[in-house]
Protein backbone atom coordinates (compact mmCIF):
# COMPACT_ATOMS: atom_id res chain seq x y z
CA UNK A 1 0.00 0.00 0.00
CA UNK A 2 1.03 3.51 -0.96
CA UNK A 3 2.43 5.87 2.04
CA UNK A 4 -0.09 8.17 0.38
CA UNK A 5 -3.27 6.34 0.83
CA UNK A 6 -2.03 4.78 4.39
CA UNK A 7 -2.12 8.64 5.08
CA UNK A 8 -5.84 9.02 3.94
CA UNK A 9 -6.64 5.78 7.10
CA UNK A 10 -7.94 7.33 10.24
CA UNK A 11 -7.54 4.40 12.57
CA UNK A 12 -4.94 1.82 12.13
CA UNK A 13 -3.98 -1.55 13.68
CA UNK A 14 -0.89 -3.61 13.86
CA UNK A 15 -1.74 -7.19 13.96
CA UNK A 16 1.03 -9.09 15.32
CA UNK A 17 3.47 -7.40 17.66
CA UNK A 18 6.84 -9.81 16.69
CA UNK A 19 9.51 -8.36 14.92
CA UNK A 20 8.12 -7.07 11.92
CA UNK A 21 5.19 -5.74 13.44
CA UNK A 22 6.69 -3.17 15.81
CA UNK A 23 9.18 -1.96 12.95
CA UNK A 24 5.77 -1.64 11.09
CA UNK A 25 4.34 0.49 14.42
CA UNK A 26 7.50 2.54 15.03
CA UNK A 27 7.62 3.56 11.31
CA UNK A 28 3.97 4.79 10.95
CA UNK A 29 3.86 6.36 14.20
CA UNK A 30 6.97 8.17 13.54
CA UNK A 31 5.44 8.96 9.83
CA UNK A 32 1.97 10.23 11.29
CA UNK A 33 2.47 10.91 14.20
CA UNK A 34 -0.99 12.71 14.40
CA UNK A 35 -3.07 9.12 13.81
CA UNK A 36 -4.39 6.25 16.19
CA UNK A 37 -2.41 3.44 15.73
CA UNK A 38 -2.82 0.07 18.05
CA UNK A 39 -1.63 -2.97 18.67
CA UNK A 40 -2.92 -6.50 18.68
CA UNK A 41 -1.32 -9.51 19.98
CA UNK A 42 -2.71 -13.24 21.21
CA UNK A 43 0.22 -13.16 23.85
CA UNK A 44 -0.90 -11.63 26.72
CA UNK A 45 2.59 -10.98 28.70
CA UNK A 46 3.95 -8.81 25.44
CA UNK A 47 6.66 -6.62 26.54
CA UNK A 48 5.44 -2.90 26.52
CA UNK A 49 7.79 -0.08 26.37
CA UNK A 50 7.01 3.40 28.22
CA UNK A 51 6.65 5.53 25.57
CA UNK A 52 3.77 3.59 24.26
CA UNK A 53 2.43 3.54 27.34
CA UNK A 54 -0.52 6.09 25.66
CA UNK A 55 -0.79 3.37 22.93
CA UNK A 56 -3.97 1.00 23.03
CA UNK A 57 -3.35 -2.77 22.78
CA UNK A 58 -5.25 -5.83 22.74
CA UNK A 59 -3.89 -8.79 23.61
CA UNK A 60 -4.57 -12.53 24.60
CA UNK A 61 -7.13 -14.98 22.57
CA UNK A 62 -9.80 -12.24 21.75
CA UNK A 63 -6.87 -10.09 20.44
CA UNK A 64 -9.13 -10.23 17.09
CA UNK A 65 -12.02 -8.62 18.44
CA UNK A 66 -12.05 -5.59 17.70
CA UNK A 67 -10.54 -5.35 13.79
CA UNK A 68 -13.56 -4.29 12.11
CA UNK A 69 -13.39 -0.51 13.97
CA UNK A 70 -10.34 0.07 12.27
CA UNK A 71 -9.57 1.56 8.60
CA UNK A 72 -6.72 -0.51 8.00
CA UNK A 73 -4.72 -3.74 9.25
CA UNK A 74 -1.29 -3.65 9.23
CA UNK A 75 -0.77 -7.75 9.83
CA UNK A 76 2.61 -9.52 10.51
CA UNK A 77 3.46 -12.40 8.80
CA UNK A 78 3.34 -14.59 11.31
CA UNK A 79 -0.44 -14.58 11.31
CA UNK A 80 -2.35 -17.11 8.78
CA UNK A 81 -4.52 -15.52 6.58
CA UNK A 82 -6.68 -18.83 6.92
CA UNK A 83 -7.79 -17.67 10.16
CA UNK A 84 -11.81 -16.67 9.18
CA UNK A 85 -11.27 -13.03 10.50
CA UNK A 86 -8.32 -12.42 8.18
CA UNK A 87 -10.34 -13.88 5.24
CA UNK A 88 -12.95 -11.53 6.16
CA UNK A 89 -10.32 -8.61 5.88
CA UNK A 90 -8.53 -9.53 2.59
CA UNK A 91 -12.30 -9.63 1.29
CA UNK A 92 -12.99 -6.22 2.76
CA UNK A 93 -9.45 -4.81 1.23
CA UNK A 94 -8.80 -3.44 5.00
CA UNK A 95 -5.36 -4.69 4.71
CA UNK A 96 -1.65 -5.13 4.12
CA UNK A 97 1.36 -5.97 5.27
CA UNK A 98 4.79 -4.48 6.24
CA UNK A 99 6.57 -6.12 3.29
CA UNK A 100 3.64 -4.99 0.81
CA UNK A 101 4.08 -1.43 2.33
CA UNK A 102 8.09 -1.97 1.10
CA UNK A 103 8.10 -3.16 -2.37
CA UNK A 104 5.20 -0.28 -2.97
CA UNK A 105 7.14 2.37 -1.60
CA UNK A 106 10.89 1.36 -2.45
CA UNK A 107 12.10 3.09 -5.10
CA UNK A 108 15.80 1.08 -5.48
CA UNK A 109 16.19 -2.23 -6.38
CA UNK A 110 15.13 -5.34 -4.57
CA UNK A 111 16.82 -8.30 -4.73
CA UNK A 112 13.93 -11.01 -3.51
CA UNK A 113 15.33 -14.28 -2.62
CA UNK A 114 12.81 -17.22 -1.57
CA UNK A 115 12.32 -20.91 -1.61
CA UNK A 116 11.77 -23.48 0.70
CA UNK A 117 15.21 -24.08 1.93
CA UNK A 118 18.03 -22.62 1.41
CA UNK A 119 17.40 -18.78 1.39
CA UNK A 120 18.94 -17.25 4.08
CA UNK A 121 22.23 -18.46 2.68
CA UNK A 122 21.38 -17.60 -0.59
CA UNK A 123 20.89 -13.90 0.48
CA UNK A 124 23.89 -13.75 2.56
CA UNK A 125 25.97 -14.59 -0.26
CA UNK A 126 24.74 -11.98 -2.57
CA UNK A 127 24.68 -9.58 -0.07
CA UNK A 128 28.56 -10.20 0.82
CA UNK A 129 29.43 -10.45 -3.33
CA UNK A 130 27.63 -6.71 -3.57
CA UNK A 131 29.22 -5.62 -0.54
CA UNK A 132 32.44 -6.47 -1.75
CA UNK A 133 32.21 -4.96 -5.00
CA UNK A 134 31.09 -1.51 -3.40
CA UNK A 135 27.87 -1.73 -4.25
CA UNK A 136 26.47 -0.86 -0.65
CA UNK A 137 23.88 -3.43 -0.55
CA UNK A 138 21.03 -3.00 2.29
CA UNK A 139 20.44 -6.83 3.63
CA UNK A 140 16.88 -7.15 5.47
CA UNK A 141 13.76 -9.60 5.40
CA UNK A 142 14.08 -12.86 7.80
CA UNK A 143 18.04 -12.43 8.38
CA UNK A 144 18.83 -8.81 7.89
CA UNK A 145 17.76 -5.49 9.37
CA UNK A 146 14.39 -4.11 9.61
CA UNK A 147 13.31 -2.78 6.34
CA UNK A 148 10.49 -0.56 6.74
CA UNK A 149 12.55 2.68 8.36
CA UNK A 150 14.43 2.77 4.74
CA UNK A 151 11.66 4.37 3.49
CA UNK A 152 12.41 7.83 5.94
CA UNK A 153 14.97 8.08 3.44
CA UNK A 154 15.52 8.31 -0.15
CA UNK A 155 15.69 4.70 -2.08
CA UNK A 156 16.53 5.71 -5.61
CA UNK A 157 19.93 4.53 -5.60
CA UNK A 158 19.77 1.79 -3.23
CA UNK A 159 20.05 -2.32 -3.55
CA UNK A 160 18.43 -4.26 -1.19
CA UNK A 161 19.14 -7.88 -0.72
CA UNK A 162 15.56 -8.99 0.48
CA UNK A 163 15.12 -12.80 2.36
CA UNK A 164 11.55 -13.12 1.73
CA UNK A 165 9.11 -15.79 2.84
CA UNK A 166 5.76 -17.69 1.79
CA UNK A 167 4.01 -15.62 4.60
CA UNK A 168 5.58 -12.35 3.58
CA UNK A 169 4.64 -12.95 0.27
CA UNK A 170 1.38 -13.55 0.66
CA UNK A 171 -1.30 -11.65 -1.65
CA UNK A 172 1.85 -8.58 -1.78
CA UNK A 173 0.98 -8.16 -5.29
CA UNK A 174 4.58 -6.57 -6.51
CA UNK A 175 7.88 -8.43 -7.43
CA UNK A 176 11.33 -7.55 -7.22
CA UNK A 177 13.71 -6.11 -9.87
CA UNK A 178 15.88 -9.42 -8.96
CA UNK A 179 13.84 -12.53 -8.15
CA UNK A 180 15.91 -15.58 -6.54
CA UNK A 181 14.09 -19.40 -6.63
CA UNK A 182 16.03 -21.64 -4.68
CA UNK A 183 14.25 -24.88 -4.19
CA UNK A 184 10.26 -25.99 -3.46
CA UNK A 185 9.04 -29.07 -0.97
CA UNK A 186 5.59 -28.61 0.96
CA UNK A 187 6.21 -26.41 3.95
CA UNK A 188 3.91 -24.88 5.94
CA UNK A 189 1.22 -26.31 5.92
CA UNK A 190 -0.21 -25.47 9.36
CA UNK A 191 -0.26 -22.04 7.64
CA UNK A 192 -1.60 -22.54 4.70
CA UNK A 193 -4.79 -24.05 3.98
CA UNK A 194 -3.21 -26.12 0.90
CA UNK A 195 0.19 -27.05 -0.60
CA UNK A 196 -1.01 -25.52 -3.90
CA UNK A 197 -1.77 -22.04 -1.47
CA UNK A 198 1.53 -22.54 -0.68
CA UNK A 199 3.16 -22.10 -4.22
CA UNK A 200 0.75 -19.33 -5.26
CA UNK A 201 1.94 -17.13 -2.51
CA UNK A 202 5.64 -18.26 -3.16
CA UNK A 203 4.84 -17.16 -7.47
CA UNK A 204 4.15 -13.50 -6.03
CA UNK A 205 8.17 -13.20 -6.23
CA UNK A 206 7.58 -12.99 -9.95
CA UNK A 207 4.44 -13.33 -11.11
CA UNK A 208 4.22 -9.07 -11.34
CA UNK A 209 7.92 -8.78 -12.98
CA UNK A 210 8.50 -6.76 -16.25
CA UNK A 211 10.87 -7.37 -18.90
CA UNK A 212 13.61 -5.57 -17.94
CA UNK A 213 13.64 -7.74 -14.51
CA UNK A 214 15.46 -10.71 -13.78
CA UNK A 215 14.46 -14.24 -12.47
CA UNK A 216 17.56 -16.41 -11.79
CA UNK A 217 16.14 -19.96 -10.74
CA UNK A 218 17.12 -23.57 -9.87
CA UNK A 219 16.95 -25.13 -12.92
CA UNK A 220 16.48 -28.99 -11.43
CA UNK A 221 13.19 -27.84 -9.52
CA UNK A 222 10.30 -28.81 -10.91
CA UNK A 223 7.81 -27.33 -9.36
CA UNK A 224 9.87 -23.79 -10.03
CA UNK A 225 9.75 -25.06 -13.68
CA UNK A 226 6.44 -24.89 -13.69
CA UNK A 227 6.26 -21.68 -11.49
CA UNK A 228 9.18 -19.94 -13.90
CA UNK A 229 6.52 -19.68 -16.85
CA UNK A 230 4.62 -17.18 -15.25
CA UNK A 231 7.42 -14.69 -15.58
CA UNK A 232 7.85 -12.21 -17.80
CA UNK A 233 11.09 -11.56 -16.84
CA UNK A 234 14.50 -12.03 -18.41
CA UNK A 235 15.10 -16.06 -16.91
CA UNK A 236 18.44 -17.31 -16.07
CA UNK A 237 18.49 -20.92 -15.03
CA UNK A 238 20.65 -22.96 -13.19
CA UNK A 239 21.03 -26.35 -14.10
CA UNK A 240 24.25 -27.55 -12.65
CA UNK A 241 25.35 -25.36 -9.72
CA UNK A 242 29.02 -27.29 -9.91
CA UNK A 243 29.82 -26.14 -13.39
CA UNK A 244 28.60 -22.65 -12.92
CA UNK A 245 31.29 -22.65 -9.72
CA UNK A 246 34.19 -24.03 -11.96
CA UNK A 247 33.58 -21.73 -15.09
CA UNK A 248 35.18 -19.15 -12.14
CA UNK A 249 38.54 -21.18 -11.45
CA UNK A 250 38.36 -20.15 -7.90
CA UNK A 251 41.32 -21.27 -5.91
CA UNK A 252 40.19 -21.64 -2.93
CA UNK A 253 36.41 -22.27 -1.71
CA UNK A 254 35.78 -22.60 2.30
CA UNK A 255 34.32 -25.69 3.34
CA UNK A 256 31.21 -24.34 4.33
CA UNK A 257 30.35 -23.78 0.58
CA UNK A 258 31.24 -26.89 -0.69
CA UNK A 259 27.87 -27.83 1.17
CA UNK A 260 25.80 -25.24 -0.76
CA UNK A 261 26.70 -25.54 -4.60
CA UNK A 262 23.23 -24.12 -5.63
CA UNK A 263 23.06 -21.22 -3.63
CA UNK A 264 26.40 -20.02 -4.25
CA UNK A 265 26.01 -20.53 -8.14
CA UNK A 266 23.05 -18.47 -7.87
CA UNK A 267 24.84 -15.80 -6.15
CA UNK A 268 27.03 -15.76 -8.98
CA UNK A 269 24.41 -15.40 -11.29
CA UNK A 270 23.24 -12.63 -9.56
CA UNK A 271 26.84 -10.91 -9.36
CA UNK A 272 26.92 -11.70 -13.43
CA UNK A 273 23.72 -9.01 -13.25
CA UNK A 274 25.99 -6.39 -11.67
CA UNK A 275 28.83 -7.29 -13.61
CA UNK A 276 30.73 -8.16 -10.21
CA UNK A 277 34.51 -9.28 -11.07
CA UNK A 278 35.95 -12.45 -10.25
CA UNK A 279 38.49 -11.25 -7.60
CA UNK A 280 35.91 -9.24 -5.50
CA UNK A 281 33.96 -12.48 -5.26
CA UNK A 282 36.61 -14.08 -3.95
CA UNK A 283 37.31 -11.60 -1.89
CA UNK A 284 34.23 -11.68 -0.48
CA UNK A 285 33.83 -15.61 -0.12
CA UNK A 286 37.34 -16.19 1.14
CA UNK A 287 36.00 -16.41 5.11
CA UNK A 288 32.53 -17.11 4.59
CA UNK A 289 30.96 -19.06 7.28
CA UNK A 290 27.99 -19.23 6.22
CA UNK A 291 24.62 -18.66 8.91
CA UNK A 292 24.32 -20.28 12.36
CA UNK A 293 22.29 -23.02 12.92
CA UNK A 294 22.65 -24.61 8.97
CA UNK A 295 25.25 -27.68 9.31
CA UNK A 296 27.32 -25.36 11.61
CA UNK A 297 30.34 -27.14 13.49
CA UNK A 298 29.55 -26.89 16.75
CA UNK A 299 33.21 -28.72 17.49
CA UNK A 300 34.73 -32.30 18.50
CA UNK A 301 34.53 -33.55 21.57
CA UNK A 302 34.80 -36.82 23.81
CA UNK A 303 36.06 -37.86 20.24
CA UNK A 304 32.46 -36.62 18.44
CA UNK A 305 32.08 -34.46 15.46
CA UNK A 306 28.76 -31.98 16.65
CA UNK A 307 26.76 -30.42 13.65
CA UNK A 308 23.83 -28.09 14.72
CA UNK A 309 21.31 -27.44 12.07
CA UNK A 310 18.57 -26.37 14.14
CA UNK A 311 17.28 -23.87 11.06
CA UNK A 312 16.19 -27.37 9.70
CA UNK A 313 12.26 -27.12 9.83
CA UNK A 314 11.32 -29.50 6.96
CA UNK A 315 12.37 -33.21 6.39
CA UNK A 316 13.35 -32.24 3.02
CA UNK A 317 16.12 -29.76 5.08
CA UNK A 318 17.60 -33.02 7.01
CA UNK A 319 17.33 -35.06 3.72
CA UNK A 320 19.84 -32.15 2.63
CA UNK A 321 22.06 -32.76 5.74
CA UNK A 322 22.06 -35.93 5.78
CA UNK A 323 23.63 -36.13 1.92
CA UNK A 324 26.25 -33.78 2.72
CA UNK A 325 27.72 -35.19 5.65
CA UNK A 326 27.27 -38.79 3.76
CA UNK A 327 27.73 -41.98 6.64
CA UNK A 328 29.72 -40.23 8.71
CA UNK A 329 26.29 -39.67 11.13
CA UNK A 330 26.05 -42.06 13.79
CA UNK A 331 23.18 -40.03 15.75
CA UNK A 332 20.49 -37.76 14.46
CA UNK A 333 18.28 -35.33 16.94
CA UNK A 334 15.03 -34.64 15.59
CA UNK A 335 11.36 -34.29 15.92
CA UNK A 336 9.69 -30.76 16.85
CA UNK A 337 6.47 -29.24 16.36
CA UNK A 338 3.73 -30.41 14.10
CA UNK A 339 3.34 -29.38 10.35
CA UNK A 340 1.79 -32.28 8.69
CA UNK A 341 4.45 -32.53 5.89
CA UNK A 342 5.26 -36.04 4.47
CA UNK A 343 8.02 -38.21 6.43
CA UNK A 344 8.41 -40.88 4.19
CA UNK A 345 11.00 -39.90 2.20
CA UNK A 346 13.17 -39.00 5.44
CA UNK A 347 12.46 -42.26 6.59
CA UNK A 348 13.75 -44.07 3.54
CA UNK A 349 17.14 -42.00 3.89
CA UNK A 350 17.65 -42.27 7.35
CA UNK A 351 16.97 -46.09 7.06
CA UNK A 352 19.41 -46.31 3.79
CA UNK A 353 21.82 -44.58 5.53
CA UNK A 354 22.20 -47.38 8.57
CA UNK A 355 22.11 -43.99 10.80
CA UNK A 356 22.57 -46.03 14.21
CA UNK A 357 20.69 -44.06 16.46
CA UNK A 358 17.75 -41.52 16.81
CA UNK A 359 17.11 -39.09 19.39
CA UNK A 360 13.09 -37.79 19.19
CA UNK A 361 11.68 -34.45 20.09
CA UNK A 362 8.06 -34.32 20.65
CA UNK A 363 5.24 -34.14 18.80
CA UNK A 364 6.56 -35.65 15.49
CA UNK A 365 9.00 -38.02 17.35
CA UNK A 366 6.51 -40.04 17.57
CA UNK A 367 5.19 -40.00 14.28
CA UNK A 368 8.75 -40.60 12.94
CA UNK A 369 9.24 -43.85 15.17
CA UNK A 370 5.68 -45.20 13.94
CA UNK A 371 6.93 -44.88 10.51
CA UNK A 372 10.40 -45.84 10.92
CA UNK A 373 8.33 -49.16 12.98
CA UNK A 374 6.74 -49.85 9.42
CA UNK A 375 9.57 -50.34 7.80
CA UNK A 376 11.66 -52.40 10.00
CA UNK A 377 14.14 -54.37 8.12
CA UNK A 378 16.50 -56.34 10.66
CA UNK A 379 19.80 -55.05 11.45
CA UNK A 380 18.99 -51.62 9.55
CA UNK A 381 16.76 -50.60 12.23
CA UNK A 382 18.39 -47.69 14.54
CA UNK A 383 17.74 -47.63 18.28
CA UNK A 384 15.19 -45.03 19.01
CA UNK A 385 15.51 -42.68 22.28
CA UNK A 386 13.04 -40.49 23.34
CA UNK A 387 13.90 -37.00 24.87
CA UNK A 388 11.85 -33.64 26.86
CA UNK A 389 14.72 -31.36 27.31
CA UNK A 390 17.86 -30.26 24.74
CA UNK A 391 20.00 -31.61 28.06
CA UNK A 392 18.54 -34.76 27.74
CA UNK A 393 19.03 -35.37 24.22
CA UNK A 394 22.77 -34.19 24.39
CA UNK A 395 23.08 -36.66 26.93
CA UNK A 396 22.04 -39.93 25.46
CA UNK A 397 24.10 -38.32 22.40
CA UNK A 398 27.20 -38.73 24.38
CA UNK A 399 26.27 -42.17 25.97
CA UNK A 400 25.55 -43.42 22.24
CA UNK A 401 27.33 -42.03 19.41
CA UNK A 402 30.46 -43.98 18.30
CA UNK A 403 33.98 -42.00 18.37
CA UNK A 404 35.07 -40.70 15.54
CA UNK A 405 31.42 -40.07 14.32
CA UNK A 406 28.94 -37.67 13.59
CA UNK A 407 25.82 -36.29 16.21
CA UNK A 408 23.49 -34.19 14.25
CA UNK A 409 21.07 -31.79 15.25
CA UNK A 410 18.73 -31.37 12.11
CA UNK A 411 15.07 -31.38 13.56
CA UNK A 412 13.08 -31.56 10.00
CA UNK A 413 10.52 -29.97 11.88
CA UNK A 414 9.60 -26.63 13.45
CA UNK A 415 10.78 -25.72 16.81
CA UNK A 416 7.49 -24.60 19.26
CA UNK A 417 6.89 -28.19 21.03
CA UNK A 418 10.10 -27.42 23.17
CA UNK A 419 11.35 -24.33 22.12
CA UNK A 420 10.63 -20.98 21.26
CA UNK A 421 12.56 -20.67 18.05
CA UNK A 422 15.12 -22.29 16.22
CA UNK A 423 17.67 -19.76 17.57
CA UNK A 424 16.72 -20.85 20.47
CA UNK A 425 17.20 -24.67 20.15
CA UNK A 426 20.38 -24.45 17.91
CA UNK A 427 21.49 -22.31 20.82
CA UNK A 428 20.84 -24.88 23.79
CA UNK A 429 22.54 -27.39 21.66
CA UNK A 430 25.37 -25.94 21.30
CA UNK A 431 25.60 -24.90 24.73
CA UNK A 432 24.75 -28.16 26.04
CA UNK A 433 27.59 -30.30 23.77
CA UNK A 434 30.12 -28.17 25.17
CA UNK A 435 29.25 -28.27 29.12
CA UNK A 436 28.95 -31.60 28.64
CA UNK A 437 31.56 -32.25 26.56
CA UNK A 438 33.87 -30.03 28.90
Amino acid sequence: MKLEEIEKKKKILILGFGKEGKDAFLFLKKRFPEKEIAIADQKENLKIEKEWKNTKFFLGKDYLKHVNKFDLIVKSPGISPKIPEIKKLYQKKKITTPAKIFFENCKGKIIGITGSKGKGQTALLIYKILKSANLKPKLVGNIGKPYLSYLNSKTENKIFVFEISSHQLFKIGRSPHIAVLTKISPAHLDFFESFGQYIKSKEEILKWQKENDFLVYNARDKIILEMVKKSKAKKIPVKNPQKEIEKYHFKNIPETLKFYSLNFALALKVAEIFGVKKNRIEEAIKNFKGLPHRLEFVGKYKGIYFYNDSASTLPSATEFAIDNLKNKISTLILGGSENYVDISFLVKKILKEKIKNLILFPDTGKRIYEEILKRKKGKNFPDCFFAFSMKEAVKIAFEKTEKGKICLLSPAFPSFSLFSSYQERGNLFKRWVKKLGN
